[in-house]
């Protein structure tokens, strides 16, 4: 416990100085710019392990991006509007400014008992109105730039939360915070019309393939969903509108016996309205939306339909095409009208011989014939049109070709680009939120609040925010009624608040210049430092915050405020913490462990399961960083992170792994305590051509530690960089030479390697050799080239005194080595195998002899 106790003294001696003295302060101009920054905290709830394994990785790289010589930019701030922010206000009975505010403040103290190299000076918080006024400048910008519109549209909703959300926000039909079913709901909404940039988005992933990881471009691909076809157009019979459909097979269109329609399409309205079915539709759409998009696309659900009575007709044959409103189709998905084709499409297939509908042949094998009758599924590959008029004969490649020239020739559609990509829904009906600044009016319609008038700043005296399927602003008479600034006439303000995904979609530039009051960044500021070199953050953010902010980055850039079009060179994304903890099934329920005796629920008597999850306060399996650090340190906490394995992969939080953390630290302060009076605060040359022996293998071992860390560190390899450090540790421990030079500089180049994972033990055993100002002055080392191997030497290899092989090792190395590369010998190996070895004779440096018992083999 004492030993703890002087830890944690070391660190807060340490940061005090390093405060002090300005070590993290952002250049006004860098030469040498190098932009660090990890995903800002939501600050909900306590900072725990899991937390903060993501900043621990992001500070190590600041700090060794330091001392190689760089300006560096490491930020930190707070996103901090939002729901779990309201939704914990409402639960606790006090405003959600308050319950944020108390929780940044947490969260900024956390961090600073960390010792992370935040330049606090950056720090800003997403519900602030100096920064949310520039959100709302934010929207009206890309109101002017026409991506900013509102229209009826059916949305996700979430009936807990009570508030519509994104596409992106809704995970296995569920919503993504609190789990609950997602529902279809139809309401006025704002969307960014993020479409617009679709092509863009995903032909500027060229520009990150080899910096972001490939599972992540993959998911912005496939979330983006390009894909190329044909657009074809039937028209409703009674009056004309067009019903667009996109395939990618047009070669199939003379089989075309049905088209569905989503059952949310915006057409639907009218077709119920003249359909002779009308009641059965209206029940029909009103089932149908209320199921999740998961349930509907289920590849494996009999897919479900109603028939209209009413019909399109087909663009080029002029055949009346029956109208179907189906739920397997999605109004979000291509244009939310499908063209059924039963003989070349399974789906279809199935549908029509449920529903007894027609199934055409026009497609037939490239070296037989199609049967209609003697089907069992559809026909889905690539042949020979058949049945299709004068398109009849040719292979299905060139036929897709000619049909689309045909309809492009009848204005009737042609090629075509689809994309999954929908745009933004950005609405949200609660109150803890940028609000959106825009006015209703009466008489001038939707008016945008005038730029001097910004911020519109959020009610400070409301009472109720509790959610009830509509904005509690609405009920806030003195702030929802305002003049129009057109007419002057009475109008109100929009309800709706924005989605916290606007707010983190430009946080990144802001850091640049936070406290500017005139804009919302001073470009030429922004433009030294952007983009942001290294990123890092949680792969769950893949097709949400990832995609948001690079398509807010294109629109700076066709505004002219930035010169860079991607805003994030390299991304990394690290692996959760998970931990075990204790759960009785039969009480249904997370057991503490004084609640467990042996494997017994003290409550229920009943066994009682370990399971490993991610830590959640909800699971209770949390493991607090602030009490944490106040009983072993903050470097040991980091070291824990650190070491526990890939950063790149989920780790399990172990006591195991705190008392290696721990030994390794406490190791290295022994060390110097006994050792850092050799160094005299004087940095010495060696140099390695007159040494020899120990000397030589501990400066060769130096430079292969120093290899092995830089080269680690660069891939986040952090475990196997901290490992080569315990593995060098062990040879200062056990180098006896106590007054040679070598031992003097691996003593200097130790603590600087060490100093970005552990930088307060680093600091501290820096000063104790007698240093006067900080390590993070000094250069990262670098490793001599010319001793990064040990000589090698060749020995010949004897079974039974018969020389059977030779074989190279590092000079001086033991017994042990030697036998395991004899082994790797084919030769040696034939004599060995079914034989019995009875003696290993090693003569170091010079000859290896295996003295085996004949079993009936060679000898």
């Amino acid at each position: 416990m004492e030993r703890e106790y002087i830890i944690r003294e070391i660190e807060k001696k340490w940061q005090k100085y390093w405060e002090e003295i300005d070590l993290y302060k952002t250049k006004i101009t860098p030469a040498n710019k190098y932009y660090v920054l990890e995903m800002f905290p939501y600050t909900s709830g306590e900072l725990h392990m899991g937390h903060l394994k993501n900043y621990v990785i992001g500070d190590v790289v600041a700090r060794v991006r330091i001392m190689e010589g760089f300006d560096i930019l490491h930020p930190i701030g707070w996103d901090a509007f939002g729901l779990p922010a309201e939704n914990a206000a409402i639960k606790h009975g006090i405003h959600p400014r308050i319950w944020t505010y108390k929780n940044i403040e947490n969260f900024r103290n956390t961090f600073r008992m960390i010792g992370l190299s935040y330049d606090w000076d950056k720090e800003l918080a997403t519900c602030d109105p100096d920064y949310y006024k520039w959100t709302e400048w934010l929207f009206l910008l890309l109101y002017r730039r026409g991506l900013a519109y509102r229209k009826d549209d059916f949305v996700n909703w979430c009936p807990s939360c009570k508030t519509v959300l994104a596409n992106e926000q809704v995970i296995d039909g569920k919503c993504e915070r609190c789990k609950t079913p997602v529902l279809k709901k139809e309401l006025e909404q704002w969307f960014f019309k993020i479409t617009t940039y679709a092509d863009r988005l995903i032909d500027d992933l060229e520009l990150l393939r080899g910096r972001w990881p490939d599972n992540i471009l993959k998911q912005q691909e496939n979330w983006i969903g390009r894909s190329y076809g044909t657009k074809i157009i039937f028209k409703y019979e009674k009056d004309g509108s067009e019903l667009p459909v996109f395939t990618t097979r047009a070669d199939t269109l003379f089989g075309v016996t049905f088209i569905t329609v989503a059952p949310e399409h915006e057409l639907v309205k009218m077709l119920i309205s003249d359909s002779p079915y009308a009641n059965r539709l209206v029940e029909y759409v009103k089932e149908s939306i209320q199921k999740s998009d998961v349930e509907r696309e289920f590849a494996q659900r009999e897919k479900s339909g109603v028939f209209t009575g009413l019909y399109a007709i087909h663009p080029l044959n002029g055949e009346r095409i029956p109208i179907w409103i189906g739920d397997y189709v999605l109004a979000h998905y291509g244009t939310g009208v499908v063209m059924g084709v039963p003989a070349h499409d399974q789906r279809d297939f199935e549908f029509a011989k449920k529903n007894g509908l027609p199934v055409k042949v026009v497609i037939k094998p490239v070296d037989g014939e199609l049967n209609v009758d003697d089907m069992s599924g559809a026909f889905e590959e690539y042949g020979i049109m058949v049945n299709s008029e004068r398109f009849t004969g040719m292979p299905s490649e060139s036929g897709i070709t000619e049909i689309q020239k045909e309809l492009e020739g009848r204005g009737l559609g042609g090629k075509a680009v689809s994309y999954k990509l929908r745009d933004w829904l950005i609405s949200r009906q609660r109150y803890w939120g940028a609000p959106i600044p825009m006015i209703h009016c009466p008489h001038c319609g939707i008016v945008p609040v005038p730029e001097e008038d910004l911020p519109v700043v959020l009610p400070e005296h409301i009472k109720d925010f509790k959610p009830k399927g509509r904005s509690p602003l609405e009920d806030v008479e003195d702030w929802i009624s305002v003049e129009c600034p057109k007419c002057g006439g009475r109008a109100k303000r929009d309800p709706d608040t924005m989605d916290t995904f606007v707010d983190s979609s430009w946080y990144f530039l802001r850091y640049i210049d936070p406290k500017n009051d005139r804009a919302i960044f001073d470009s030429e500021k922004v433009n030294q430092w952007m983009p942001v070199d290294q990123y890092i953050g949680g792969v769950e953010h893949a097709t949400k915050h990832l995609i948001y902010a690079r398509f807010i980055q294109k629109v700076l850039y066709d505004e002219g405020l930035v010169n860079v079009s991607e805003p994030f060179e390299n991304l990394f994304t690290q692996g959760l913490v998970h931990k075990s903890f204790f759960y009785c099934s039969h009480c249904g329920e997370v057991v503490q462990d004084e609640e467990v005796l042996g494997e017994v629920h003290l409550k229920c008597g009943n066994r009682i399961e370990v399971l490993t999850e991610m830590m959640s306060k909800s699971r209770g399996n949390i493991v607090a960083v602030a009490p944490f650090v106040e009983e072993h340190g903050a470097d040991v906490a980091r070291i824990t992170i650190l070491f526990a394995g890939p950063a790149e992969k989920d780790m399990l939080w172990a006591d195991s792994g705190v008392e290696g953390a721990k030994r390794f630290l406490l190791r290295v302060l022994r060390f110097y305590e006994s050792n850092a009076g050799r160094v005299h605060g004087v940095k010495i040359n060696v140099d390695p051509g007159a040494l020899k022996g120990e000397e030589k293998d501990l400066y060769i071992k130096l430079q292969q530690t120093i290899k092995s860390v830089r080269e680690d560190s660069s891939e986040f390899h952090f475990n196997t960089a901290i490992a080569r450090m315990m593995e060098f540790l062990n040879d200062l421990y056990g180098f006896k030479k106590e007054d040679s030079p070598v031992l003097v500089k691996s003593c200097i180049d130790f603590a600087v390697l060490l100093a970005p994972f552990a930088p307060h033990i680093a600091e501290e055993i820096w000063h104790m050799m007698g240093f006067n100002e900080t390590i993070f002055y000094e250069r990262y080392p670098e490793y001599d080239e010319k001793y990064i191997h040990f000589e090698e030497v060749e020995i010949p290899v004897q079974v039974n005194g018969k020389v059977r092989g030779r074989i190279k090792i590092m000079k001086g190395a033991g017994k042990e080595v030697a036998f395991r590369q004899a082994l790797q010998d084919d030769r040696v190996k034939s004599y060995i195998e079914g034989n019995s070895v009875q003696n290993v004779v090693y003569v170091q440096d010079r000859l290896l002899n295996i003295v085996i018992k004949s079993m009936g083999g060679n000898s």
